[in-house]
């Protein structure tokens, strides 16, 4: 395997001490992109949260930061990406603000109708099952629940083989059953938004 793969395998999976490195290096490069998303993302102060592969915890933090009394969750495949992610967001883990769990989108530990919103950033493209993915998240999200897949442009490009348009992905949240899609670029189209709301 060469150097790119094993990059790309770490970045989908973080794994041991240079996964945990990858994690810290995404959390600081991700940070623009972020606050750009979030720009778009209204957050009800008393909201339940999902953010569904969520890496080295730096998403779980800025949602903390916005949603001050509501309560945010954090899954991710990697066990890694969750022992980096109860690190970072150490004070909010302790006192039970935030809680992160190893789990797949792919069948997510929570009953229907749990979420108000439901985030996924730079993380889509790497989703193996994307049909059965977006269903698990509309599953677990409240009647008027919003659902944010957020990542960088070239990415969904380079990783992706389907529902890289905005025709695919439309009718991908619609066939799930979200009532509204809506699209975001950022101005120099670097980042994407998607938003679908229950």
């Amino acid at each position: 395997m060469n150097m790119l793969n094993k990059l790309i395998e770490q970045a989908k999976n973080p794994v041991g001490m240079v996964g945990s490195i990858m994690l810290r290096i995404m959390n600081s490069a991700h940070r623009d992109m972020n606050e750009w998303a979030f720009g778009k993302i209204k957050l009800n102060e008393e909201a339940v949260v999902l953010d569904v592969g969520c890496g080295g915890g730096r998403t779980l933090q800025m949602l903390s930061l916005k949603n001050r009394t509501g309560k945010i969750y954090g899954i991710d495949y990697s066990e890694q990406a969750v022992k980096d992610s109860i690190r970072t967001n150490k004070a909010d883990v302790e006192n039970g603000k935030i809680q992160v769990q190893q789990a797949s989108v792919t069948n997510i530990p929570f009953p229907e109708n749990t979420f108000d919103l439901i985030t996924a950033f730079q993380t889509h493209y790497f989703w193996t099952d994307m049909e059965n993915s977006i269903k698990e998240v509309f599953r677990v999200l409240k009647k008027q629940g919003c659902f944010f897949i957020i990542a960088e442009a070239y990415k969904i490009n380079y990783h992706m083989k389907n529902y890289k348009s905005k025709e695919d992905m439309e009718r991908l949240l619609k066939k799930a059953g979200f009532n509204k899609v809506e699209f975001y670029a950022s101005p120099n189209n670097k980042w994407i938004c998607i938003s679908g709301t229950k």
